[in-house]
């Protein structure tokens, strides 16, 4: 009788075994496709931000004269108000580019150092004169955050978005 009970235990702890065996092989599958969903979601969402965050620059810059700084309030904006994309640390403000352009998409010369600049120099002809605002997401690469992808490390398409140039921040004084 103890020898057939120790027999079924033995079976018993064996199956147990298996079975752990089985769950460790479909975990492994389970969050493998877990985190590559995670991680193609987060890929689209920093895909799609980088024209939101062209588009909120350009719509800050043909409001307000900035600079192509790192600190210009307009990159900073653009961000969401940090020092990068929530959730998508690849785009920061160095990833942003600012430039202002003539009607012909050339950059004026010479360059007005202010609005006020800018509006003598439309009056005088358009050669000197900011018509556009463009903005670019240049350089950034997609940083997969777990290290089963790494096939994901790709650049970011460039995106740009030009819009004509308003204010600049001119308040007529």
């Amino acid at each position: 009788m103890m020898l057939k009970m120790m027999k079924s235990y033995s079976k018993r702890q064996r199956q147990q075994g298996a079975a752990a065996v089985e769950f460790a092989i479909i975990a492994l599958l389970l969050f493998t496709i877990l985190f590559g969903i995670l991680e193609f979601g987060r890929l689209f969402y920093v895909y799609n931000t980088v024209q939101e965050v062209t588009r909120h620059a350009a719509r800050e810059a043909v409001v307000r004269w900035v600079d192509n700084s790192n600190t210009s309030p307009a990159k900073i904006l653009a961000l969401f108000g940090g020092a990068s994309v929530p959730a998508g640390a690849e785009i920061t403000a160095a990833n942003i580019d600012i430039q202002y352009l003539t009607a012909s998409g050339a950059v004026p010369s010479p360059f007005p150092l202010s609005a006020s600049d800018n509006i003598s120099a439309c009056l005088t002809g358009p050669a000197g004169c900011i018509a556009l605002v463009q903005v670019s997401i240049i350089g950034a690469n997609y940083a997969p955050m777990v290290g089963l992808f790494p096939f994901l490390n790709l650049p970011i398409p460039a995106s740009t978005v030009t819009m004509p140039a308003e204010s600049l921040g001119y308040t007529g004084s």
